[in-house]
């Protein structure tokens, strides 16, 4: 009963897959922070009110907190903003940099000097025009 459980455990997907979430969780909370603590309060130097959740309106009783629905919009966009700009980017350059071009395959081809068609490079005759080929 527990050799199944133990082999369900210690296989690598299940393992790189709590380790995926564990590290997502921190990095999550960073770039909550950078948002929160530097970026809103940049908006806030610059357009003036960082937080719109005292924006609504009422019809019959019922509050709308379109502000709340605001607030959670932009704290989206400056989050995803911040992944894209601050990881992807970045990674991806980085990624691009690492990647080595693939070495140029050997030419499995030759062109026949007589009729110009395509034959294989250890064809001593071309298969359309019989010319001998060196």
């Amino acid at each position: 009963m527990f050799k199944g459980f133990r082999e369900f455990v210690l296989r690598g997907n299940v393992v790189d897959m709590a380790v995926g979430v564990v590290i997502g969780a921190a990095f999550g909370g960073i770039v909550t922070a950078f948002v929160k603590d530097l970026l809103t309060p940049l908006i806030a130097a610059i357009a003036g009110k960082p937080d719109f959740s005292a924006y609504l309106f009422e019809v019959h009783g019922s509050k709308f907190l379109y502000g709340d629905f605001l607030n959670a919009l932009i704290s989206f966009l400056l989050i995803a903003g911040a992944v894209y700009y601050f990881v992807v980017l970045p990674v991806n350059a980085l990624m691009a940099r690492m990647k080595k071009e693939p070495a140029a395959a050997a030419p499995d081809k030759k062109t026949c000097p007589e009729c110009r068609s395509e034959i294989p490079i250890a064809a001593r005759k071309c298969a359309y025009c019989t010319f001998a080929v060196a």
